[in-house]
């Protein structure tokens, strides 16, 4: 054999075991796995845990402890490519900030309560005003903003994370000791699906949801009013001007929040009646028996990417980042940047009587569960 062909099969052999190499990290990366890192402590020392869930597809969801809070959900679009499709921030100061909620898990109320008081059996409750003069998502050290414990979660067909909680009676106003447990799982169906327990030992009001933030054309890829959105509602929440509800229904059908078929979200996004204006309402989701139902639909034209929301919650909040302005708190982030699909109770449910209720009685469970469902088209 000659100097040439020695170094010509050389070559090859090297080149052929590198293939090898790589193909073996190709098929270790798509193997389902959740794994734990540190994300650096908050201002109070406390030591911060990242989890890292991929499915056997590909999709990587990435999560912290601080406020049980989404920090990417990773899609590929229709040529394949990954990219983040969730707002958030990139270092846990971040998060610390009074940011936009951004991945958050919310509680103990998602959304606003009048004035912030509730009456439980003839005793009034008075709640942490943190929205002009009512209370928003939980309060001034809500959910969002403590240490939850964590645990990774493996089953035969998903990954994800275990957080739980004891939020102590009188937190941010709220009567009774509740054990809190939400569980993220990501499947190997694609699907971000998300589980709420709870328990009290007091009456109290629950309202859990989760705050993402979604940009299907990826984080950072501009305004998401070319998405195309189909909400199952033929009825919303009326509110007034503090977004409080006016206690009745109306019908979607002839106004702009009519999204029963596939609407653009900027389509008649001018003709809401809100400063600043955009989107911030509550629907009325349909269904024909108790449990799960879709809730909405949403699809990028430019990137392929699809989402389905299914959920066992009655009412689904449509919000179109009508607040965001590009501070450093919401990381740059402009306004119609990103949008929310909030699964949940009404607003102001505990002050409406005629609304489902969201009364926690001692001896009862608080079960709910919403699953986001990506795809391509």
């Amino acid at each position: 054999m000659n100097r040439r062909v020695s170094v010509f099969v050389v070559a090859w052999v090297f080149s052929v075991l590198a293939l090898a190499v790589s193909g073996q990290a190709w098929e270790k990366k798509a193997k389902m796995s959740v794994e734990s890192s540190s994300y650096g402590k908050t201002a109070d020392g406390s030591p911060i845990t990242l989890y890292t869930c991929t499915n056997e597809n590909g999709l990587v969801l990435k999560m912290i402890d601080y406020g049980a809070i989404v920090v990417s959900m990773q899609t590929p679009d229709r040529d394949g490519k990954l990219k983040n499709i969730t707002l958030g921030h990139d270092s846990l100061a971040g998060y610390e900030m009074k940011h936009p909620h951004y991945g958050s898990t919310i509680g103990r109320y998602g959304n606003r309560i009048a004035k912030g008081k509730f009456t439980i059996n003839g005793q009034e409750y008075s709640l942490a005003i943190n929205n002009g003069v009512n209370h928003l998502h939980g309060g001034l050290v809500a959910f969002d903003r403590v240490v939850w414990k964590s645990e990774p979660v493996e089953t035969a067909d998903a990954v994800g994370v275990k957080f739980t909680r004891l939020s102590k009676d009188g937190e941010e106003g709220y009567p009774g000791n509740l054990d809190v447990t939400v569980v993220y799982t990501l499947t190997q169906n694609n699907e971000l699906r998300i589980d709420y327990t709870a328990t009290t030992d007091k009456p109290t009001h629950l309202n859990l949801t989760n705050h993402n933030y979604w940009n299907l054309a990826g984080a950072g890829a501009g305004k998401i009013l070319d998405h195309q959105l189909q909400v199952n509602a033929d009825q919303y929440v009326p509110v007034d001007d503090n977004l409080i509800p006016t206690g009745k229904l109306a019908d979607v059908a002839g106004t702009p929040l009519d999204f029963r078929e596939f609407h653009r979200v900027g389509e008649r996004i001018q003709q809401i009646e809100a400063d600043p204006i955009g989107y911030d309402h509550c629907y009325v989701i349909q269904r024909s028996q108790p449990g799960m139902a879709v809730a909405a639909k949403v699809k990028d034209p430019s990137s392929g990417r699809t989402m389905e929301v299914s959920t066992t919650q009655p009412g689904i909040q449509f919000y179109s980042g009508n607040f965001l302005n590009g501070s450093e708190a919401a990381h740059g982030h402009q306004q119609y940047e990103g949008f929310c699909l909030e699964t949940q109770h009404y607003p102001d449910t505990p002050n409406q009587p005629t609304f489902p209720t969201t009364l926690l009685k001692p001896g009862e469970t608080y079960h709910q569960t919403t699953v986001h469902r990506f795809g391509v088209e």
